[in-house]
C-alpha cells in the first residue's frame, strides 16, 4: 500500500488555477470553430478483445505445478489473507502502543484479533481486524468501517524487530487529521484493493457513499497477471496461445506494463482493465514531479519501479522485468553480482536476443579495479552504487530502478542524494565527487543529464524551501524545450518535460506541444495535450487530432484541453467516466463540476461540488470552486458563508487553510469590506509562504487600498523570492512610473524583457 505523506492527502485529479479576480475553472474556455479529427500518426498496438471469465485457480497446479509451488509463499501470495492464527504475525495478546495521548491495545476475543483504538470520533472503541496486508518486513491489518469501507490501520507490525511501530512516527495525529487510519487516505478499496487481490472491482456509490467491493481471488493470483483464463482451461490444444498478453514476445512492453499495474505511482481512469491492452488505457502514471522525484530523476517519494526503470538505459535496450525477476516466486534470478554479469562481463553477455547489446563493454566490472571496494563487503555489490536504496513505511528499503551511474558531482550542485554518501555520510558529496574523479579519471562517462534543467526548474517555482536559489529564465525554457524534443531522451522524460513547460506558455513552448502530439508514446501525447490547457482557444489546434487518439489516457487528457465547442457529446461523456472511475475521491466531483460550470450548468455543477465536499468535509478545493460558483451568479454573500464554512471544517492550517482564505479575501473585495479582506490575504500569504501569487495580491491590495507602503514592501519581498516574475514586475513597474521614478520603473521592465513568458 502507498503511504501519503502530508502533502499528498488531498486526491490528485484536482486542477484548480488561482487567478486575481477569482478562481478560474480550468474548463471555462471560449468557442472557436472545430478542426477535423483524424488519427495520430502513433504506432500504438490494437486493444486486445478477451472473452474470457476469471475462474477458480485450484486447477491452474494440474499443468503449472512447478509455477505454483515458486508462487506459494511469494508477496503476491501472501499480499492480503483473512486474519486467523496462521496468518497474523502481531503480538495480540494485550499488548499496547500509545502514540500523541492515544494508547492503543490489541487482544483477542472469540478467536476473533481486536484493536482498542480512537475511532472516527476520536473515543476508544474495539475494532476487529478481518484480513492481513503484507507479510514482510511489516504487516499492516485491515479493520472494516461504515459503508463497506476497509481502512488500513496505521500501526503496523515490525516482523523482524517483533514490535508495534507508527507509519508516522514525527507526525501528531488526531481522529481529524487526513493522515489518521479512519480518513480516506488510508482507505483500503481505494488505495489498495486493486494491487493486492485479483479481479477487484471497487463498486463504489456515491449516493449512499458506500462500497460494495469485490475480488475473484483475495491474493495476488495466477489471473492477475495473466488475466482470465476460463479460455485457457477450455483450449483444446495445450500450449496454445490463449492468454491474451505474451510475456515472452521480442517486444518487452506487454510484460513490462502488466507489472506496471501495480508497480508504479498512477492513477485509473477506467476499471475496464483488460490483460494485453496498452496500460494508459485503463491508468494514468506519474510523470517526474518535484515532489515523487528529485531533479535528476532519483526517487524521493514511494513511486515504486516503473517510472525509474522507464529512465534506464535497460529499458531502452529491451531488457524487461523477468529478465532479474522469477515471476512466480519473485525472487531474484541470480545471487549477488551474477545477476548482473550475467550481461556485463568481459565475455559474451548472456542476454536474449531481443535485448540490443551492441554497447555493452567487454570488462570485468565484478572487480575491485571497478567498483573500487572490498570484494563481499559493501559498495562491492553492483546493486549497491547503481540501484541503491531508499525506505519506506519505516522500514521498506526500495531499490531506485533508474540503473544510473551515481554522480556525486551533481549532489555537490543540487543537493540531490548519490548512492556514495548513502554508506559515506560522514565525508560528504565534495569528497565522494573527488573519490570518483580520481578513480575513473578525466574521461569517465558522464553523459548529460535532465538534473539541472529540473532542478532549475523546481527552484524557480520556489518548492527546494520557501527561497529559490535560482529563477527562471529564457535558458531554463530553452533547456526544458531542448529536453522535450530530444529523441533519445526516455518517453517519461521528454513528458516531464512538457508538464515543466506548461508553467511558461509562449511561442517556444508552443512550438514543442505541436511536435509532441505526434510523438509515437503515449505519455508524451498525454502531457503535451495536458499542457494545451494553459493557451487560448486559437491556438490549440494541433491538439484536437488527439481527441480520437487510440489511447483513452491522451483522449481524456485531450478532452480535458480542448475548446468546448470542438467536443462532441460523446467525449465529454467518456470524460465524465473517467472521473466517475474515482467517484469517492472529491477532486473527481470537481473536475465534473468544472466541465458543468463550462457548459453553462450552474445546477448541475454546484451538486457535484457538493458531492465533493460531503465526500470530504475538509477538501477546502470544493468550498473554492463552489463559492467561485456562486460569485459568478451573483451571491457573493453565499459565497462568503461558503468560504467561512470550509475554514471551519479545516483541521489546520496550511496551504489548503491558505487557498480558503485567499478566495474569501477576493469575495469580501467584491463586497467592498477592504479591510477584512485584506486580512484574508495576510493569513493565506502567511500560511503558504512558498506561493508567490498570494503575495502579489496581498501587495496589490495594500497598494490599491492606500497603504502604499506597505503594499510596495510586500511586492519588493516577494520579487526576492522570484526575481523574474511577470506579475511582480508588471506591478512594480506601473507603481514606480505612477510614483515619478522612471529609474525604478525602466530596472523593473528591462528585468520584465529577460523573464520568461
Amino acid at each position: 500500500m502507498r503511504r501519503l505523506g502530508r502533502r499528498a492527502w488531498a486526491a490528485s485529479l484536482v486542477l484548480i488555477i488561482l487567478v486575481a479576480g477569482s478562481v478560474a475553472l480550468l474548463l471555462n474556455r471560449q468557442s472557436e470553430s472545430p478542426v477535423e479529427i483524424s488519427a495520430p500518426n502513433a504506432s500504438v498496438p490494437a486493444a486486445a478483445q478477451v472473452p474470457a471469465a476469471f475462474v477458480d485457480e485450484s486447477a491452474c497446479a494440474n499443468c503449472h505445478a512447478d509455477q505454483v509451488q515458486a508462487w506459494q509463499g511469494s508477496h503476491h501470495d501472501l499480499a492480503m489473507q483473512e486474519a486467523n492464527a496462521s496468518t497474523v504475525l502481531g503480538n495480540f495478546n494485550n499488548a499496547s502502543f500509545t502514540k500523541d495521548g492515544v494508547r492503543t491495545r490489541f487482544f483477542q476475543r472469540d478467536g476473533k484479533y481486536w484493536i482498542n483504538t480512537d475511532g472516527t470520533d476520536g473515543q476508544p472503541a474495539d475494532f476487529e481486524v478481518k484480513y492481513t496486508f503484507g507479510v514482510e518486513p511489516l504487516q499492516q491489518y485491515l479493520i472494516e468501517l461504515d459503508g463497506g469501507r476497509l481502512q488500513s490501520f496505521t500501526i503496523a507490525w515490525d516482523v523482524r524487530g517483533r514490535r508495534w511501530f507508527h507509519l508516522y512516527p514525527n507526525e501528531r495525529i488526531d481522529h481529524l487529521d487526513p493522515l489518521h487510519w479512519t480518513q480516506p487516505s488510508q482507505n483500503w478499496n481505494f488505495m489498495c484493493a486493486e494491487c493486492h487481490s485479483t479481479d477487484v472491482k471497487k463498486n463504489f456509490d456515491p449516493q449512499t457513499n458506500s462500497y460494495h467491493t469485490t475480488w475473484a481471488q483475495i491474493d495476488v493470483g495466477c489471473q492477475a497477471c495473466h488475466g482470465p483464463a476460463s479460455t485457457h482451461l477450455a483450449a483444446a490444444v495445450p500450449g496454445k496461445k490463449d492468454f491474451a498478453v505474451d510475456f515472452a514476445a521480442p517486444d518487452a512492453t506487454a510484460q513490462i506494463e502488466t507489472c506496471a499495474r501495480c508497480h508504479s505511482r498512477r492513477s485509473v481512469i477506467s476499471s475496464d482493465y483488460r490483460h494485453g491492452e496498452r496500460l494508459m488505457q485503463t491508468h494514468l502514471p506519474a510523470l517526474l514531479t518535484d515532489d515523487l522525484y528529485f531533479p535528476d530523476g532519483q526517487i524521493r517519494d514511494e513511486v515504486f519501479e516503473y517510472g525509474s526503470f522507464l529512465q534506464s538505459k535497460m529499458h531502452a535496450k529491451g531488457v524487461r522485468c523477468s529478465d532479474c525477476h522469477e515471476p512466480h516466486s519473485l525472487q531474484l534470478r541470480r545471487e549477488g553480482n551474477q545477476l548482473c554479469a550475467g550481461c556485463h562481463n568481459a565475455a559474451a553477455p548472456a542476454a536474449r536476443t531481443s535485448i540490443d547489446v551492441s554497447g555493452l563493454h567487454k570488462k570485468d566490472y565484478d572487480s575491485p579495479a571497478h567498483h573500487f571496494h572490498q570484494p563481499g563487503k559493501p559498495g562491492s555489490q553492483c546493486v549497491d552504487c547503481h540501484a541503491p536504496t531508499r525506505v519506506y513505511m519505516q522500514m521498506d528499503p526500495r531499490r531506485d530502478h533508474g540503473f544510473r551511474i551515481p554522480r556525486p558531482d551533481i549532489s555537490v550542485r543540487l543537493g540531490t542524494p548519490n548512492a556514495c554518501t548513502g554508506c559515506h555520510e560522514k565525508q560528504g558529496a565534495k569528497w565522494a565527487a573527488d573519490q570518483v574523479a580520481k578513480w575513473y579519471g578525466p574521461n569517465r562517462r558522464q553523459e548529460a543529464t535532465f538534473a539541472e534543467a529540473f532542478a532549475w526548474y523546481r527552484d524557480a517555482q520556489g518548492v527546494n524551501g520557501v527561497r529559490p536559489v535560482r529563477s527562471a529564465t529564457p535558458e531554463l525554457l530553452s533547456q526544458l524545450s531542448n529536453i522535450a524534443t530530444d529523441a533519445s531522451e526516455p518517453a517519461v522524460v521528454r513528458a516531464s518535460a512538457i508538464d515543466r513547460l506548461t508553467t511558461y506558455p509562449g511561442e517556444q513552448a508552443l512550438g514543442v506541444l505541436n511536435s509532441s502530439v505526434r510523438d509515437t508514446n503515449p505519455l508524451v501525447r498525454a502531457a503535451a495535450a495536458d499542457a494545451f490547457s494553459a493557451y487560448p482557444p486559437a491556438q490549440r489546434a494541433a491538439l484536437l487530432p488527439l481527441l480520437a487518439d487510440p489511447v483513452r489516457a491522451v483522449r481524456i487528457a485531450a478532452i480535458a484541453s480542448a475548446p468546448l465547442e470542438s467536443l462532441s457529446p460523446s467525449a465529454v461523456a467518456e470524460y465524465e467516466r473517467a472521473q466517475m472511475e474515482n467517484a469517492d475521491q472529491p477532486g473527481a466531483h470537481i473536475n465534473i463540476g468544472n466541465l458543468r460550470t463550462s457548459l453553462g450548468q450552474a445546477a448541475e455543477a454546484e451538486a457535484a461540488y457538493q458531492t465533493a465536499i460531503r465526500l470530504d468535509p475538509t477538501f477546502s478545493p470544493a468550498y473554492v470552486n463552489l463559492a467561485d460558483l456562486k460569485s459568478r451568479w451573483g451571491e457573493n454573500g453565499v459565497a462568503i458563508a461558503v468560504l467561512q464554512a470550509g475554514l471551519e471544517a479545516q483541521p489546520g492550517q496550511g496551504s489548503h487553510a491558505a487557498a480558503l482564505h485567499h478566495s474569501l479575501g477576493l469575495a469580501l473585495i467584491r463586497e467592498r469590506r477592504y479591510d477584512d479582506a485584506i486580512a484574508e490575504f495576510t493569513a493565506a500569504a502567511r500560511q503558504a509562504p512558498a506561493e508567490i501569487r498570494y503575495k502579489y495580491v496581498l501587495g496589490v491590495a495594500l497598494y490599491d487600498t492606500g497603504k502604499k507602503k506597505e503594499g510596495l514592501q510586500t511586492l519588493k519581498n516577494a520579487l526576492r523570492l522570484r526575481p523574474y516574475d511577470r506579475e511582480l514586475l508588471t506591478a512594480l513597474a506601473a507603481y514606480a512610473r505612477e510614483a515619478g521614478d522612471e529609474t525604478a520603473a525602466n530596472d523593473y521592465m528591462s528585468r520584465l524583457q529577460h523573464a520568461v513568458p
